[in-house]
């Protein structure tokens, strides 16, 4: 339509062009012939004056010719208007080729559009009506559409039915909705039968998950005789009395379901029968099975205050009783270390630096009960070593633990309840966990923890002496290198080794050395009390494990020495180490830095049956380290928090 306005527009100014032409032309022609018919006439007069303006006449007329000629010929041509109505011409054009291109995108869509109705029209169950005799069973449904046919269906089969146990009633699916589509879908989009059956039959899926459902809302789990409290003063565990539970009959319910459907009575009422469920596990069969299934022991130092705390924290332990599923968290257990709650002032590690604190100790606690947890089969969640090496325990077999993080958690991931036995006593913290034993028969868990790196000491730490001659330096304290070391969790069955895996790594700092200097440029005379030498500290601990000093880093873990194996799964931990005759922090919380002469070393008891016996190493304090869970980053070294 563009395009034929566009031929005729052109054609219009074509045609001017072409009559204003022969329009100046006329006129020329028509002053030309009026002359020289003038002329013709006057000389037919025979007058001569007439003849001579006759001649004069017919003179001028041919000079008018001859004059609009030259003016024709000399007229050039008017290229502004014809490059406006180029121009014209060529927008028009482009409109026009947009128009088009716009008429065939259009097309295009109407296309797409009109592609989709029909796959609408193809998906959507039509809704005309049914022009042939077509019956559902004895329903008829002629001359009705989808929806009306749907509608009678529904109010033929009422859809109710229920399932009911000891009053609570629950409202089945329907479960014939889908099996009524199906059966319209059939008698609408195809060439329609005269009869046609409602199907009830096939629907197991669907009953099946109506019975998980009611499943969980009806069944009741047996209750097996286990521990469920905790007499103090006898220190003994109190049993309880299993106890029956209940399932439904789904085979029965699963038929009766069937039945209605087949009888399409879809508001029946279906009663539901339970049988009742016999506990596994007896109270007279738990109390034979209960025993004590690990124990793990340590020993503590000398310093009351420190005591005090380790004994406050295995009186919060004891006793306690986790059912099936449950989490043990150590914070909540023992609770906030306060005065008011008896605890005591004691050394303890903090970002690396030996500070008195409130329940300092504590760890020795948590530690000694890891130790139990990890090789009863018990499920741990949450567990982080300290900064620097322990010395009641293996390095990597420590669990530290400070009020707010970090903490150590277990699951008891058995079937029944465990309960657990803390104790301080003499000096010696002994953990046990009572319950039914977790792992199978002949099959043994043990941690086994091996150096495998030294960690470079800290920088010196300088102290100013103006005392000292300038630049002297006095080594006050020599450095120690940290340590890495590898725990692998060993799992045997009849004494064979099945498996053996890393179950995490932990990492320990060095000490920095101590060095007095003078950088001040005075030198004061020192007093008679500084000129006394220094008591020589004896060190009483042992060196096999412990951090070794620059001359002679230790790359390799002390040396195990065999022993028989032993009946029990009682592990005794290095014994307590003789003070050193100075006031300094507790052995167990700082240690001791001066370099000494080695000492002769009593090897302690094997952990676990079957196990080498654990290198003694040495104390430290309470703060924590990297984390050292299942996945830990070997370089990671976390600022502790206050530890404890």
């Amino acid at each position: 339509m563009r395009l034929k306005l566009i031929c005729e527009m052109g054609g219009q100014m074509n045609t001017t062009v072409r009559s204003g032409g022969s329009t100046a032309y006329g006129r020329a022609s028509y002053a030309q012939s009026r002359g020289r018919t003038s002329s013709g006439s006057r000389k037919s007069s025979g007058s001569r004056s007439t003849g001579s303006r006759g001649r004069s006449g017919g003179y001028g007329g041919s000079s008018s010719y001859r004059s609009y000629n030259s003016r024709r010929r000399k007229q050039s041509p008017d290229y502004r208007l014809i490059a406006i109505l180029g121009v014209i011409l060529i927008l028009l054009i482009a409109l026009a080729a947009f128009g088009m291109t716009q008429n065939s995108g259009s097309g295009h869509e109407t296309k797409a559009a009109a592609s989709e109705t029909t796959k609408a029209a193809e998906t959507t169950p039509p809704e005309t009506e049914l022009q042939q005799t077509v019956r559902i069973d004895d329903l008829e449904i002629t001359g009705l559409s989808r929806e009306e046919a749907r509608k009678k269906i529904q109010q033929k089969y009422p859809w109710g039915m229920k399932a009911v146990y000891n009053g609570d009633v629950y409202e089945i699916s329907d479960l014939m909705a889908g099996r009524i589509e199906t059966l319209l879908d059939e008698i609408y989009r195809g060439k329609p039968k005269e009869n046609y059956q409602l199907d009830t039959s096939g629907l197991d899926t669907e009953i099946g998950a109506q019975i998980e459902t009611m499943r969980k809302r009806w069944n009741k789990a047996a209750k097996n005789g286990e521990i469920v409290s905790y007499d103090a003063a006898s220190d003994t565990f109190v049993f309880g009395s299993g106890e029956e539970g209940l399932a439904i009959d789904e085979e029965k319910l699963a038929e009766d379901i069937r039945s209605a459907l087949a009888s399409k009575d879809f508001d029946a009422q279906i009663q539901v029968k339970t049988n009742a469920v016999e506990p596994e596990i007896s109270q007279s069969a738990a109390k034979n099975l209960y025993k004590e299934i690990s124990k793990y022991v340590t020993n503590t130092t000398a310093n009351s205050n420190r005591n005090t705390n380790v004994q406050l924290a295995a009186e919060a332990v004891n006793g306690v009783i986790l059912k099936p599923g449950e989490e043990f968290s150590f914070n909540a257990t023992v609770g906030q270390r306060t005065e008011e709650r008896g605890f005591k002032s004691a050394a303890a590690y903090n970002n690396g630096e030996v500070v008195q604190e409130i329940g300092g100790g504590i760890c020795q606690v948590s530690s000694t009960l890891y130790n139990a947890v990890a090789v009863c089969g018990l499920e741990v969640t949450s567990r982080r070593s300290h900064t620097f090496e322990p010395s009641y325990v293996t390095p990597g077999q420590d669990a530290t633990v400070s009020w707010g993080a970090p903490d150590f958690c277990f699951v008891n991931n058995s079937k029944t309840a465990i309960g657990i036995r803390a104790t301080y006593k003499d000096r010696v913290v002994t953990v046990s966990i009572y319950g039914i034993p977790i792992l199978e028969e002949g099959v043994t868990y043990t941690l086994e923890s091996k150096k495998v790196a030294d960690v470079d000491p800290p920088e010196p730490k300088y102290e100013e002496d103006q005392t000292l001659q300038l630049d002297e330096e006095i080594v006050v304290t020599q450095p120690s290198y940290g340590s890495k070391w590898e725990t692998k969790l060993i799992v045997k069955k009849d004494g064979v080794v099945i498996s053996e895996e890393v179950d995490h790594t932990s990492t320990y700092k060095g000490h920095a050395a101590v060095i007095r200097r003078n950088t001040s440029g005075v030198v004061i005379a020192p007093s008679v009390e500084e000129t006394t030498a220094p008591e020589t500290v004896p060190e009483t601990q042992p060196q096999e494990t412990s951090s070794a000093s620059l001359a002679e880093p230790q790359t390799q873990p002390a040396e195990t020495v065999p022993q028989a194996e032993p009946e029990t799964q009682e592990a005794v931990a290095p014994p307590p180490m003789t003070e050193a005759p100075v006031t300094q922090p507790s052995e167990t919380e700082a240690p001791v830095m001066p370099p000494v002469t080695e000492a002769p070393v009593t090897q302690p008891a094997p952990s676990w049956p079957g196990e080498g016996v654990e290198p003694p190493p040495i104390e430290s304090g309470e703060g924590p380290s990297g984390w050292n869970g299942p996945s830990p980053s070997d370089d990671m070294v976390v600022p502790p928090p206050p530890g404890t």
